[in-house]
């Protein structure tokens, strides 16, 4: 299963057998046994590029909850021996330091004996975590194949545009094309927080690239105070910028053609046997 995961991955014979430090004959061996074993083709070529069949998206889709649920199987034989009980778990930036510190310490009270190990990254780094079996569960903002993963909705977020109070903007109701000859200050490539924006984007035929200038920054802090200072606009999650807002230090800007909101999920493995006990976390974290 792990040879058939990573030609799954890489799409090719001799670099999967160069990674698990195995020779390709034996890579062909073992791809050759899982199609025997499960009557079915895994892999074909297309145009010169290997390509998995239908049975086999089948497979490493299972493959992949079955390696996430024996690691997590692992560690709660272990718990089990020193007598505690654990979670893993990931979030994006915005939900990691906006929606889920409250939440989680209430959690943490709740259950005092509980070791708690939470990571917070962009979704990219957090599916393939847990598709790793690294974690258990996430809690996202990005965009994900929702055929591969049980999700429960955990919030709808307005997504707004937010300025310095000293920025200057035209006068009167905005549209999105007055924005472009400013300057755009947004999250790295594979955040959550800037796919909404490309989506919504290419949603209205527009690109980051009509922005005058575009700053990347992975730290929202930095991105926050630079927009305060005055270098110029971002969007971010409401909930991210509510103290801000509140405050005066942020200003929201009102745009006519462009009102939109994305989903904070939960979600982990589909069809994981642990099911039922990521659903009471849940439960629990989000108070639903």
């Amino acid at each position: 299963m792990d040879t058939f995961l990573e030609v799954c991955r890489c799409r090719n014979y001799t670099r999967a057998a160069e990674n698990l430090n195995i020779t390709q004959p034996a890579v062909t061996q073992h791809i050759q046994y899982l199609q025997n074993y499960y009557g079915a083709r895994l892999f074909v070529y297309h145009n010169k590029q290997l390509t998995l069949t239908r049975e086999g998206e089948l497979l490493r889709s299972a493959a992949l909850t079955m390696r996430h649920d024996e690691e997590k199987l692992k560690r709660d034989m272990l718990d089990l021996k020193t007598g505690k009980r654990s979670i893993r778990f990931g979030a994006t930036l915005t939900i990691g330091e906006y929606l889920l510190p409250e939440r989680l310490a209430d959690y943490m009270k709740n259950h005092p004996a509980t070791d708690v190990h939470m990571v917070v990254e962009d979704t990219k780094s957090l599916l393939l975590r847990l598709n790793q079996g690294e974690l258990d569960f996430a809690v996202v903002e990005g965009y994900f194949h929702k055929s591969e993963y049980d999700y429960i909705l955990w919030s709808h977020e307005p997504y707004i545009c937010v300025r310095g109070p000293g920025y200057a903007l035209p006068e009167g109701p905005l549209h999105l094309g007055d924005l472009f000859s400013h300057d755009l200050i947004l999250r790295n490539d594979g955040s959550g927080t800037r796919d909404v924006l490309v989506k919504a984007l290419e949603g209205m035929n527009h690109h980051l690239s009509d922005f005058r200038h575009i700053t990347e920054i992975s730290d929202l802090f930095v991105i926050k105070e630079l927009v305060k200072g005055g270098c110029g606009i971002t969007f971010l999650y409401r909930k991210a910028v509510e103290r801000e807002l509140a405050d005066g230090s942020m200003v929201q800007v009102e745009l006519a053609d462009f009102q939109v909101s994305h989903e904070f999920t939960f979600l982990w493995r589909k069809d994981s046997v642990f099911e039922e006990e990521f659903r009471q976390v849940f439960k629990e974290l989000s108070g639903k």
